[in-house]
Protein backbone atom coordinates (compact mmCIF):
# COMPACT_ATOMS: atom_id res chain seq x y z
CA UNK A 1 0.00 0.00 0.00
CA UNK A 2 1.74 3.39 -1.10
CA UNK A 3 0.73 6.81 0.58
CA UNK A 4 0.07 9.61 -2.01
CA UNK A 5 2.03 12.40 -1.30
CA UNK A 6 0.35 16.15 -0.37
CA UNK A 7 1.00 18.85 -2.87
CA UNK A 8 3.19 21.37 -1.54
CA UNK A 9 4.15 22.76 -4.79
CA UNK A 10 4.90 26.51 -4.30
CA UNK A 11 3.10 27.43 -7.97
CA UNK A 12 0.74 30.51 -7.96
CA UNK A 13 -2.59 29.67 -9.91
CA UNK A 14 -2.33 31.27 -13.25
CA UNK A 15 -3.36 34.80 -14.27
CA UNK A 16 -6.93 35.27 -14.90
CA UNK A 17 -7.47 36.25 -18.62
CA UNK A 18 -9.97 38.31 -20.94
CA UNK A 19 -10.53 41.24 -18.15
CA UNK A 20 -13.36 43.01 -20.17
CA UNK A 21 -15.93 45.97 -19.12
CA UNK A 22 -18.99 44.32 -19.02
CA UNK A 23 -21.09 47.60 -18.20
CA UNK A 24 -19.38 51.15 -17.71
CA UNK A 25 -21.74 53.86 -16.29
CA UNK A 26 -21.35 57.28 -14.38
CA UNK A 27 -20.23 55.39 -10.90
CA UNK A 28 -19.47 52.27 -11.59
CA UNK A 29 -17.76 49.35 -13.77
CA UNK A 30 -19.19 46.08 -14.14
CA UNK A 31 -16.09 43.90 -14.89
CA UNK A 32 -15.81 40.21 -16.29
CA UNK A 33 -13.04 37.53 -16.67
CA UNK A 34 -11.50 34.32 -17.12
CA UNK A 35 -10.75 32.36 -13.97
CA UNK A 36 -7.46 31.83 -13.46
CA UNK A 37 -6.10 28.13 -13.24
CA UNK A 38 -4.56 26.46 -9.66
CA UNK A 39 -1.17 25.95 -9.15
CA UNK A 40 -0.63 24.48 -6.16
CA UNK A 41 -4.09 25.16 -4.23
CA UNK A 42 -7.70 26.13 -5.13
CA UNK A 43 -8.29 29.60 -6.27
CA UNK A 44 -10.00 31.47 -3.57
CA UNK A 45 -10.66 34.79 -4.68
CA UNK A 46 -9.70 37.98 -6.70
CA UNK A 47 -8.08 41.33 -6.17
CA UNK A 48 -8.52 43.97 -8.60
CA UNK A 49 -6.30 47.34 -8.60
CA UNK A 50 -7.62 50.12 -10.06
CA UNK A 51 -6.41 54.25 -10.66
CA UNK A 52 -7.64 56.99 -12.25
CA UNK A 53 -5.73 58.54 -15.42
CA UNK A 54 -2.56 60.79 -14.66
CA UNK A 55 -2.62 60.30 -10.99
CA UNK A 56 -1.01 58.64 -8.34
CA UNK A 57 -3.73 57.03 -5.78
CA UNK A 58 -4.29 53.19 -6.28
CA UNK A 59 -7.38 51.13 -4.59
CA UNK A 60 -8.01 48.36 -4.30
CA UNK A 61 -11.04 45.65 -4.28
CA UNK A 62 -11.17 42.11 -2.67
CA UNK A 63 -13.98 39.41 -4.41
CA UNK A 64 -14.36 35.82 -3.38
CA UNK A 65 -13.93 32.64 -6.48
CA UNK A 66 -16.33 34.58 -8.78
CA UNK A 67 -15.14 35.82 -12.77
CA UNK A 68 -16.59 39.25 -12.21
CA UNK A 69 -17.74 42.29 -9.99
CA UNK A 70 -18.84 45.80 -10.24
CA UNK A 71 -16.66 47.90 -8.77
CA UNK A 72 -18.13 51.76 -7.64
CA UNK A 73 -15.99 53.35 -4.84
CA UNK A 74 -13.89 56.24 -5.93
CA UNK A 75 -15.63 56.44 -9.54
CA UNK A 76 -17.00 59.62 -10.96
CA UNK A 77 -18.22 60.83 -13.90
CA UNK A 78 -16.00 61.78 -17.23
CA UNK A 79 -13.05 60.16 -15.56
CA UNK A 80 -10.79 57.76 -16.95
CA UNK A 81 -9.63 54.68 -15.13
CA UNK A 82 -7.20 51.60 -15.29
CA UNK A 83 -8.14 48.14 -13.78
CA UNK A 84 -6.24 44.55 -13.36
CA UNK A 85 -6.93 41.90 -11.58
CA UNK A 86 -5.21 39.09 -10.03
CA UNK A 87 -5.69 35.78 -8.37
CA UNK A 88 -5.34 34.19 -5.16
CA UNK A 89 -5.13 30.82 -3.92
CA UNK A 90 -5.72 29.37 -0.16
CA UNK A 91 -2.05 29.85 0.86
CA UNK A 92 -1.89 33.04 -0.61
CA UNK A 93 0.03 32.85 -3.40
CA UNK A 94 -0.91 35.55 -5.77
CA UNK A 95 -0.67 35.31 -9.90
CA UNK A 96 0.55 37.65 -12.13
CA UNK A 97 -2.25 40.22 -13.47
CA UNK A 98 -4.25 40.51 -16.44
CA UNK A 99 -3.56 43.02 -18.93
CA UNK A 100 -4.53 46.45 -18.12
CA UNK A 101 -8.11 47.29 -19.00
CA UNK A 102 -8.73 50.85 -19.44
CA UNK A 103 -12.44 52.45 -19.57
CA UNK A 104 -13.53 56.13 -19.76
CA UNK A 105 -17.02 56.88 -17.93
CA UNK A 106 -19.78 58.71 -19.17
CA UNK A 107 -21.14 61.92 -18.13
CA UNK A 108 -24.68 60.51 -17.56
CA UNK A 109 -26.32 57.22 -17.71
CA UNK A 110 -29.82 58.74 -18.92
CA UNK A 111 -29.13 61.23 -21.70
CA UNK A 112 -29.13 60.72 -25.50
CA UNK A 113 -25.22 60.31 -25.99
CA UNK A 114 -23.51 57.97 -23.39
CA UNK A 115 -21.24 56.77 -25.58
CA UNK A 116 -17.42 58.86 -25.50
CA UNK A 117 -15.27 59.32 -28.53
CA UNK A 118 -12.80 57.12 -29.17
CA UNK A 119 -9.17 58.24 -28.47
CA UNK A 120 -7.03 60.22 -30.20
CA UNK A 121 -3.98 58.80 -31.94
CA UNK A 122 -0.27 59.80 -33.46
CA UNK A 123 0.41 62.26 -31.33
CA UNK A 124 3.42 63.74 -32.79
CA UNK A 125 5.73 67.04 -31.92
CA UNK A 126 7.15 68.58 -34.55
CA UNK A 127 7.28 72.67 -35.72
CA UNK A 128 9.72 73.05 -32.50
CA UNK A 129 11.42 76.54 -32.63
CA UNK A 130 13.28 78.39 -29.73
CA UNK A 131 10.00 79.13 -27.77
CA UNK A 132 6.96 77.11 -28.75
CA UNK A 133 6.61 73.38 -30.82
CA UNK A 134 2.86 71.96 -32.37
CA UNK A 135 1.05 68.87 -31.08
CA UNK A 136 -0.57 67.33 -33.81
CA UNK A 137 -2.87 63.91 -33.54
CA UNK A 138 -5.12 61.48 -35.81
CA UNK A 139 -8.72 62.53 -35.20
CA UNK A 140 -11.02 61.10 -32.89
CA UNK A 141 -14.54 59.56 -34.41
CA UNK A 142 -17.96 59.15 -32.54
CA UNK A 143 -21.59 57.60 -32.84
CA UNK A 144 -22.76 61.75 -32.98
CA UNK A 145 -19.83 63.99 -33.91
CA UNK A 146 -16.60 64.89 -32.44
CA UNK A 147 -16.73 68.26 -30.92
CA UNK A 148 -13.57 69.17 -29.91
CA UNK A 149 -10.36 68.40 -28.35
CA UNK A 150 -8.47 69.24 -24.88
CA UNK A 151 -4.95 69.31 -24.61
CA UNK A 152 -3.81 68.65 -21.28
CA UNK A 153 -0.16 69.03 -19.49
CA UNK A 154 0.81 66.58 -16.80
CA UNK A 155 3.42 67.21 -14.60
CA UNK A 156 4.41 63.55 -14.19
CA UNK A 157 3.13 62.75 -10.52
CA UNK A 158 -0.31 63.58 -10.38
CA UNK A 159 -1.61 67.13 -11.55
CA UNK A 160 -2.59 67.87 -15.06
CA UNK A 161 -3.87 71.20 -16.06
CA UNK A 162 -6.07 71.43 -19.22
CA UNK A 163 -4.42 73.88 -21.08
CA UNK A 164 -6.36 74.61 -24.82
CA UNK A 165 -9.58 73.17 -26.15
CA UNK A 166 -9.48 73.49 -29.72
CA UNK A 167 -11.92 72.38 -32.95
CA UNK A 168 -8.80 70.91 -34.72
CA UNK A 169 -6.41 68.16 -34.57
CA UNK A 170 -2.94 70.67 -33.80
CA UNK A 171 -2.00 72.98 -31.27
CA UNK A 172 0.88 75.22 -30.79
CA UNK A 173 2.20 75.41 -27.15
CA UNK A 174 5.03 77.97 -25.85
CA UNK A 175 8.32 75.21 -24.28
CA UNK A 176 8.34 74.96 -20.89
CA UNK A 177 11.24 76.46 -18.81
CA UNK A 178 13.57 73.83 -17.50
CA UNK A 179 12.00 72.16 -14.86
CA UNK A 180 12.71 68.65 -12.19
CA UNK A 181 9.20 67.60 -13.49
CA UNK A 182 8.46 66.22 -17.03
CA UNK A 183 6.72 68.15 -19.20
CA UNK A 184 4.21 65.60 -20.62
CA UNK A 185 1.25 67.16 -23.14
CA UNK A 186 -1.97 64.41 -23.70
CA UNK A 187 -5.28 65.05 -25.86
CA UNK A 188 -8.90 63.77 -25.20
CA UNK A 189 -11.61 64.29 -27.81
CA UNK A 190 -15.08 65.56 -26.10
CA UNK A 191 -18.14 65.28 -27.87
CA UNK A 192 -21.48 68.15 -27.91
CA UNK A 193 -22.75 65.36 -24.65
CA UNK A 194 -19.66 66.55 -22.94
CA UNK A 195 -18.34 62.76 -22.99
CA UNK A 196 -14.57 62.65 -23.15
CA UNK A 197 -12.42 59.94 -24.84
CA UNK A 198 -9.82 57.81 -23.41
CA UNK A 199 -6.69 59.85 -22.69
CA UNK A 200 -4.11 59.97 -26.21
CA UNK A 201 -0.67 58.44 -25.36
CA UNK A 202 1.62 61.00 -23.96
CA UNK A 203 4.71 63.11 -25.46
CA UNK A 204 7.25 65.12 -23.72
CA UNK A 205 8.11 68.68 -24.79
CA UNK A 206 11.40 69.98 -24.72
CA UNK A 207 12.14 72.95 -22.49
CA UNK A 208 13.61 76.23 -23.68
CA UNK A 209 17.21 76.79 -23.31
CA UNK A 210 19.73 79.73 -22.20
CA UNK A 211 17.87 82.68 -24.19
CA UNK A 212 19.66 83.83 -27.13
CA UNK A 213 19.28 87.36 -28.54
CA UNK A 214 16.60 86.94 -31.13
CA UNK A 215 17.64 87.44 -35.12
CA UNK A 216 17.36 90.70 -36.93
CA UNK A 217 13.88 90.72 -37.78
CA UNK A 218 13.22 90.23 -41.75
CA UNK A 219 9.89 91.16 -41.26
CA UNK A 220 7.40 93.94 -40.90
CA UNK A 221 3.29 94.13 -40.31
CA UNK A 222 0.98 96.43 -40.49
CA UNK A 223 -2.27 96.07 -38.56
CA UNK A 224 -4.77 98.18 -39.75
CA UNK A 225 -8.97 98.67 -38.48
CA UNK A 226 -10.71 99.51 -41.69
CA UNK A 227 -14.27 99.44 -39.47
CA UNK A 228 -15.34 99.06 -36.32
CA UNK A 229 -18.40 99.35 -34.85
CA UNK A 230 -20.12 98.23 -31.26
CA UNK A 231 -19.85 94.69 -30.74
CA UNK A 232 -17.69 94.24 -34.27
CA UNK A 233 -14.44 95.00 -36.65
CA UNK A 234 -13.28 94.03 -39.87
CA UNK A 235 -9.13 94.82 -40.18
CA UNK A 236 -6.20 93.55 -42.50
CA UNK A 237 -3.14 93.01 -41.67
CA UNK A 238 0.36 93.33 -44.50
CA UNK A 239 2.91 91.79 -43.75
CA UNK A 240 6.23 92.44 -45.68
CA UNK A 241 9.29 90.26 -46.13
CA UNK A 242 12.53 92.42 -45.34
CA UNK A 243 15.21 89.88 -45.60
CA UNK A 244 17.46 89.31 -48.78
CA UNK A 245 16.05 86.10 -49.67
CA UNK A 246 12.57 84.82 -50.65
CA UNK A 247 10.11 83.06 -48.20
CA UNK A 248 7.99 80.11 -49.08
CA UNK A 249 5.64 79.35 -47.08
CA UNK A 250 4.24 81.82 -44.23
CA UNK A 251 2.32 81.71 -41.12
CA UNK A 252 2.02 84.28 -39.10
CA UNK A 253 0.89 84.80 -35.42
CA UNK A 254 -0.52 87.13 -33.05
CA UNK A 255 -2.50 87.59 -29.43
CA UNK A 256 -5.52 90.10 -29.76
CA UNK A 257 -5.06 92.29 -26.29
CA UNK A 258 -9.02 92.28 -26.39
CA UNK A 259 -12.00 90.17 -26.13
CA UNK A 260 -11.72 89.51 -29.93
CA UNK A 261 -12.89 86.94 -31.46
CA UNK A 262 -12.12 86.08 -35.04
CA UNK A 263 -15.46 84.96 -37.41
CA UNK A 264 -14.15 84.94 -40.69
CA UNK A 265 -11.41 86.45 -42.90
CA UNK A 266 -9.84 86.53 -46.34
CA UNK A 267 -6.58 85.50 -48.31
CA UNK A 268 -5.39 83.19 -45.09
CA UNK A 269 -6.15 80.06 -43.08
CA UNK A 270 -6.71 81.52 -40.04
CA UNK A 271 -7.74 80.11 -36.69
CA UNK A 272 -7.53 81.03 -32.90
CA UNK A 273 -6.98 79.61 -29.56
CA UNK A 274 -8.18 82.18 -27.07
CA UNK A 275 -6.35 85.16 -27.86
CA UNK A 276 -3.94 83.94 -30.04
CA UNK A 277 -4.80 83.69 -33.74
CA UNK A 278 -2.27 81.90 -36.18
CA UNK A 279 -2.87 82.73 -40.14
CA UNK A 280 -1.81 80.79 -43.02
CA UNK A 281 -0.77 81.42 -46.84
CA UNK A 282 -3.56 80.23 -48.85
CA UNK A 283 -0.71 78.62 -51.24
CA UNK A 284 -1.12 81.11 -53.95
CA UNK A 285 0.21 83.76 -51.89
CA UNK A 286 2.57 81.23 -50.16
CA UNK A 287 6.03 83.29 -51.46
CA UNK A 288 7.01 86.57 -50.37
CA UNK A 289 9.54 87.38 -52.43
CA UNK A 290 12.30 90.06 -50.99
CA UNK A 291 10.42 93.20 -49.95
CA UNK A 292 7.50 91.31 -51.31
CA UNK A 293 4.15 91.41 -49.22
CA UNK A 294 0.75 89.61 -48.65
CA UNK A 295 -2.46 91.06 -46.91
CA UNK A 296 -4.99 88.80 -45.65
CA UNK A 297 -8.28 90.28 -44.09
CA UNK A 298 -9.98 89.54 -40.36
CA UNK A 299 -13.16 90.17 -39.87
CA UNK A 300 -14.73 89.74 -36.08
CA UNK A 301 -16.62 90.71 -32.80
CA UNK A 302 -15.95 92.02 -29.51
CA UNK A 303 -17.54 93.44 -26.37
CA UNK A 304 -14.99 94.97 -23.98
CA UNK A 305 -12.09 95.54 -26.09
CA UNK A 306 -11.09 95.96 -29.34
CA UNK A 307 -7.22 97.45 -29.04
CA UNK A 308 -4.99 96.14 -32.04
CA UNK A 309 -2.56 93.65 -31.46
CA UNK A 310 0.87 94.96 -30.86
CA UNK A 311 3.20 92.29 -31.23
CA UNK A 312 3.56 89.93 -34.60
CA UNK A 313 5.50 86.86 -35.84
CA UNK A 314 6.17 85.73 -39.37
CA UNK A 315 7.63 81.70 -39.20
CA UNK A 316 8.23 81.99 -35.24
CA UNK A 317 10.29 84.96 -35.99
CA UNK A 318 9.39 88.26 -33.91
CA UNK A 319 8.50 90.73 -36.45
CA UNK A 320 8.79 94.65 -36.92
CA UNK A 321 5.41 96.50 -36.70
CA UNK A 322 4.23 99.88 -38.01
Amino acid sequence: MSLSTPNTSPFPPSAPTDLTAVEVRTGSVTLGWTAARPGCCAVVGYDITYYQAFDDVIYSAAVGNVTGTTITNYLQPGRQYSFRVTARDSLGHRSASTDTLTVVTPVTDTGPDTTPPSAPRNLTVGGVTASTATLSWSPSTDDVGVLGYQVYRFDGWFTSTLVATVPGTTYTVALPPPTPLRNLYYVRARDAAGNVSIASDTVTLPTTSTPTPPPPSTCRVTYRNQSEWQGGFVATVTVRNTGTAPIDGWTVTFAFPGDQQVTSGWNAVLAQTGAGVTARDVDWNRVLAPDGSATFGVQGRWNADDAPPTGFSLNGAVCAVD
